[in-house]
This record gives structure tokens, sequence and C-alpha cells, in this order.
């Protein structure tokens, strides 16, 4: 099940549905689009109609963030928990170890991604990764060193393709790419690298809980401000408005005469 949020459609899974549905996705073979919108990626996709349809295009879109599990309990489906990208990726690859999952990290700043690597790998030996790369991607996402990239994930035929070139410009290279990076899973995972390789601290768990990772996050990255500060705060007006229309489509659908679909703007 799924619910809208603005022009966003998210997943009601939780964190082991998630990883469950991952692996069976990789070991299909027909490639796949993983992303975990934010209430950033919320407010973005507004206005911008290459995000929205990259996300439109999806296989999957997994809640990374409280707000959105809070908004969505005024929907007939509420979100079960918050799946953030930093949250699923160290479970999944402790998964694929297990599975014999092939991994490629993508992205992230230069040596970032090779020392996430080599965590993972020294935490989990039996992890099978086939690739590190941090390339330049230009926003145009069609430059040389971009095409370059795309060629390395291909040679190598990973499972599992992990993504950290931050949004928008993760979830667009995957979904320009999509059929090249096949079989691959390709998800945006955002920070997730940083994270894993300790070069960022992540929020302490009730900061996450009660909603406040972002303030975590600004404290440490202060270059954050005008997303946090100006931009985020976008997001209660799409909240206000998804509720809206959710409520005057629920009351069309109950309407005397009229079998009720349980079908609003969330659904």
């Amino acid at each position: 099940m799924k619910f809208t949020i603005g022009t966003l459609r998210v997943d009601a899974l939780t964190l082991k549905e998630a990883i469950d549905m991952i692996v069976s996705l990789a070991r299909s073979g027909r490639g796949a689009a993983v992303y975990t919108p934010n209430v950033d990626h919320v407010v973005m996709a507004e206005t911008d109609v290459d995000l929205r349809r990259a996300y439109e295009a999806a296989t999957l879109c997994l809640a990374d963030g409280a707000p959105l599990v809070w908004a969505s309990r005024w929907s007939p489906h509420p979100l079960p928990e918050k799946v953030s990208g930093s949250d699923l990726v160290e479970p999944l690859l402790e998964r694929a170890s297990r599975e014999g999952l092939s991994v490629y990290f993508l992205g992230g700043a230069a040596g970032v991604a090779e020392c996430a690597a080599r965590r993972m790998s020294d935490r989990y030996p039996a992890l099978r990764i086939c690739g590190v790369d941090a390339p330049e991607v230009g926003s145009g996402l069609s430059d040389r060193e971009t095409r370059v990239a795309v060629s390395r994930v291909q040679a190598a035929s990973p499972n599992l393709l992990l993504v950290g070139l931050g949004c928008p410009k993760q979830e667009l290279f995957i979904h320009r790419y999509r059929r090249e990076l096949s079989p691959a899973v390709a998800l945006g995972v955002g920070a997730t690298f940083s994270f894993l390789a300790g070069a960022v601290k992540r929020a302490p768990r009730w900061m996450s809980r009660v909603g406040l990772e972002w303030l975590y996050r600004l404290i440490q990255e202060p270059r954050l401000w005008r997303r946090y500060l100006i931009r985020d705060p976008r997001f209660v007006g799409v909240v206000i408005r998804s509720l809206r229309v959710a409520r005057a489509l629920e009351r069309v659908h109950s309407a005397p005469g009229r079998p009720s679909s349980g079908r609003g703007s969330y659904s």
C-alpha cells in the first residue's frame, strides 16, 4: 500500500519488509530504482518536474523521516515506521553478505565511499564489494565522466548499486541510466557513505525519534541552513493541502449511492 504526500507516493513498509523486497528485486535480475524521500524531497518535487518523473518511475519509495510518518497518520494506510537510507543500508549489506549479493558504491566525496566500503567489508567479511567509484557527476548528467562511471557499473554488473550523489542528482542519475544500470537494484542513499565512513556523525536515536535529526545535521553542517530553515518549512503547506484533498475525495467516495473505496489523496 502507498500514501501520497504532495506529488510523491510512499510505500507503507517496515524496514524488514523493505529489505526483503529489495533482496527479492535483486534476485529477479530485472533492475529496479529505490528512493528514500524525506521532507526536502517532497518540497523539491513540488517544483522540479524531472525529480517528480524520476519518483513516478520508481520501483520502491521508503519514508526517510519522522515527519512523513506523522503526516501519514491521518491517512487510511499510515506508514508503519521511518525507513531512511542511513537506517536501511547497513542491515541490507549484512543481508547481502549472507546471500552472496554483490554491491557497488558510487558517489560521495573523494575517499569517503572507499572508507565506507572498507569499514563494511571489515564488519561483514563475506560481503562482495565489486566496485567503488566517486565520479564528478555533472549537473547535466551527460558529461564524459558520468558515462564512464555508468560503463564501470555495467562492467561490474552488481546486484545492488548504492548511489550517494545527493538529491536530486542521484534520483535523476538512476532514472536516466536505469536501463544501462540494470540488472542492478539502484538505491539513492544520500549522505549514507559519510555516516558509514564516520566522516559525519548520525543524530542520537532520541533526536531521530522526535523528528530533530535535521537540527543535529544543521549543527554539524551549517552550510545546509538554507535547506532546513527556508526551503523545508514549506512541507507544512504540502501536508495541509494533501490532507484537504484526501478529505474532499473521501467525502465524494462516501457520498450516498457510491461505495467507499477507502482511497483519497492518500492511498
